[in-house]
């Protein structure tokens, strides 16, 4: 893959690469450290991909690293309680946005990855490092729990 067509290729998962952080992180400032890291190591070990149809799934996984080396740096920086609630974007839905945010990481990334993406579950599954059934199992604990919160009576969000 030519220099040109790999810069290209990047450009156009931009806004993938920045949905799936902001599913793992939740903050936008977060998302464009943690996509700008992934794009540079990226660029600097693209000589390493080695079959080019797998590219997004190796640059997805980069990024997930990167999110998570992120949260670990920050960790004993920030105090968690200070941070404000995440904000739904202006083009989701704020009650589920909310309740995709309120899932643990381990539920929340499949979702992300599954359903706003659109991965197949053997792509999740190499990318997470995990077996397709824990992927599967993960997906269907969510919705349960998304099921959960969002069919509170009084129509906000309950704490299942």
């Amino acid at each position: 893959m030519t220099r040109e067509a790999f810069g290209q290729a990047i450009i156009e998962m931009q806004p993938s690469l920045y949905r799936v952080s902001y599913g793992i992180l939740l903050n936008q400032a977060d998302c464009a450290d943690a996509v700008q890291e992934c794009i540079l190591k990226a660029w600097a070990k693209q000589d390493t991909l080695r079959c080019e149809e797998y590219m997004q799934s190796w640059i997805t996984r980069i990024l997930i690293n990167e999110c998570y080396n992120l949260i670990r740096r920050r960790r004993h920086v920030v105090d968690l309680d200070s941070l404000p609630e995440p904000k739904a974007p202006p083009d989701a839905d704020p009650v589920l946005h909310d309740a995709i945010a309120r899932l643990d990481d381990k539920l929340r990334l499949p979702v992300v990855l599954h359903y706003m993406e659109g991965y197949r579950i053997d792509e999740i599954a190499r990318m997470l490092h995990l077996p397709s059934g824990t992927v599967k199992s993960r997906l269907m604990r969510a919705r349960t729990r998304l099921k959960n919160m969002l069919s509170d009576s009084e129509g906000g969000l309950s704490d299942a």
